[in-house]
């Protein structure tokens, strides 16, 4: 009594409202702002447990209470799974007895991760070094990296194919932005409207006034937007009200306003190599904690049975198979991620003693080339028939044929036919290539084509596929001839470059079918040939072009 009543009081202890542990009084609230952001294990392991329920599953017969069931499964496991530093929790080593179904208990830590989001989306980068591909743009010294690096964001329309990167990177510049300070607001055009897109300006212009804050505005999808809604952007990106990033995987100088253009830059982006698909992939699979296996340790772990480098989630995965997907994918990084998370998932959802992915090893899952080409089916092939690509491969088959290249011509046929093109529109070009490119050379092919475009028209795809090709095929084999094509192509240069009125059609040439018109000396003087055993000299043109010749850039 007289040593308590002489010494410090004891202090007072709180009990903390999220993981109900008891502190001082004077440290509660910035105990409470730790626990609240998540920075303290203890929140993590109360959604799993309470330490009640710790101390009363120590009991024999006891089991914890769950109150926050709804969160046990991916919170837990996934805590679990990073193998952080719980007190109390069932993943750690020596708190339960070993369990002769481990490789269960590493499905479990594996499943958590792939839950949610798509893993694609779970992976995306948050800063330029982790942006893999594209070196081109944003490499080392490239102007627009180091605009990033300054936080000096231009206007910008990303453009390039599905999975290349352009939402990461508008991802990466958010990022960076808003540790400026900077607001960054994103809308997709497949679903916002004008009025959202004014609301936003209407915010930035008053950001911009009172707080001198800027604002970016990332516009996916934004040739989804007509005319008239890019009009929006107009006098606000001019101004600098908004820093505009567009992101499209249509040619920009179809789909966006030139006025618009003209405001912005335009950054090509290329799809995705084999390497860097490899390199997306193997860091996606780093994360999930799967192991590449060589070919030397596949057949190595069947041999013995055993495995000494088991990864973390039980899971092997071939390196055949990362490098088969990394080419089925196609450049499109969405794709490769996507169909590796099937994969994974595919063989998590099949029971152990079931599974074909399971090694001589009982303790390891290896996903196989068959696998992932079973998960994706076949490569998806990138072709737009309203956009890009419809141009691109037209012209590459139009160029093909010209050149002679029947292999080339076949391929980039197949290409538009396998993609959805319309049989007919090809036809209606093949019907164009015979005068344009064959012409009086070969005065049949014309035939062919007109042929080949009825009879698509009469039993369509798939059967008529072997027509377009017959027909395509024809052409590259035939001899080319311009001379028709070029010549009427001087004709409408004469027409377009003649100075004045047009000369008058010649008097002998003119038909006369009333008496007048014979007085006023129409067909006066012209010589009807069939009349005459000899040729007919006798003039056809204008006087003013007497002598001329269309064809005098004829072919030798």
């Amino acid at each position: 009594m007289d040593g308590a009543g002489g010494g410090q009081e004891a202090p007072l202890l709180v009990s903390c409202p999220v993981c109900s542990r008891e502190l001082p009084a004077a440290s509660i609230n910035a105990h409470l702002d730790r626990c609240l952001q998540g920075q303290q294990p203890c929140k993590k392991m109360r959604l799993c447990e309470s330490p009640e329920g710790s101390r009363r599953a120590e009991e024999p017969g006891k089991s914890p209470p769950t109150p926050f069931a709804l969160f046990q499964k991916g919170r837990c496991s996934a805590v679990r799974g990073k193998g952080g530093e719980e007190d109390g929790e069932e993943g750690e080593p020596g708190a339960g007895p070993p369990d002769a179904s481990a490789p269960d208990v590493s499905r479990e830590s594996l499943a958590p991760k792939l839950e949610g989001k798509p893993l694609a989306d779970k992976l995306r980068p948050d800063t330029l070094g982790d942006y893999v591909g594209q070196e081109q743009v944003v490499g080392e010294q490239t102007l627009l990296r180091s605009l990033l690096e300054a936080h000096e964001i231009p206007s910008l329309i990303l453009w390039g194919p599905p999975g290349c990167g352009k939402t990461t990177l508008a991802h990466i510049i958010a990022k960076g932005s808003k540790k400026k300070g900077t607001r960054f607001v994103t809308l997709s055009a497949t679903s916002a409207k004008t009025n959202e897109v004014r609301e936003v300006i209407s915010q930035a212009q008053n950001e911009k006034r009172l707080f001198k804050r800027k604002t970016i505005l990332f516009i996916d999808e934004i040739h989804r937007f007509n005319k008239a809604q890019q009009d929006t952007f107009l006098p606000h990106v001019e101004c600098g009200t908004v820093t505009l990033i567009g992101a499209t995987t249509e040619n920009p100088s179809f789909q966006v306003n030139s006025a618009l253009l003209s405001r912005c830059r335009v950054i090509v982006l290329q799809k995705l190599s084999v390497e860097a698909m490899e390199a997306i992939l193997t860091r996606a699979l780093k994360s999930l904690g799967i192991r590449i296996l060589s070919p030397d340790e596949r057949g190595a772990g069947s041999v013995n049975g055993s495995d000494s480098k088991t990864s973390e989630s039980g899971m092997c995965i071939e390196k055949t198979a990362v490098s088969t997907l990394a080419y089925l994918c196609d450049g499109d990084a969405r794709t490769g991620l996507n169909g590796l998370q099937m994969a994974v998932q595919a063989q998590l959802t099949q029971p152990p003693h079931q599974s074909n992915a399971l090694s001589s090893s009982a303790n390891r899952i290896v996903i196989t080339e068959d696998h992932v080409k079973e998960g994706l089916q076949r490569s998806h092939i990138l072709y737009d028939r309203a956009g890009e690509e419809h141009y691109n491969c037209i012209s590459a088959l139009h160029k093909s044929m010209r050149g002679s290249d029947e292999n080339a011509s076949l391929y980039w046929l197949a290409r538009m036919l396998e993609g959805g093109e319309d049989p007919l529109y090809v036809a209606r070009r093949l019907v164009r290539f015979a005068s344009e490119d064959i012409g009086l050379a070969d005065p049949l092919a014309l035939t062919q084509a007109v042929a080949a475009y009825q009879g698509c028209h009469f039993i369509g795809m798939p059967e008529c596929e072997v027509l377009l090709a017959q027909c395509v095929v024809y052409f590259a084999r035939a001899p080319k001839s311009i001379e028709m094509y070029s010549a009427y192509n001087n004709v409408k240069a004469c027409l377009r470059n003649h100075e004045g009125p047009l000369p008058p059609v010649p008097l002998h040439l003119r038909n006369a079918p009333t008496k007048l018109m014979k007085d006023l000396g129409y067909s006066k003087g012209y010589k009807y040939n069939p009349m005459y055993k000899e040729p007919v000299d006798q003039e056809y043109l204008p006087k003013e072009l007497k002598g001329v010749d269309f064809f005098k850039e004829r072919r030798m």
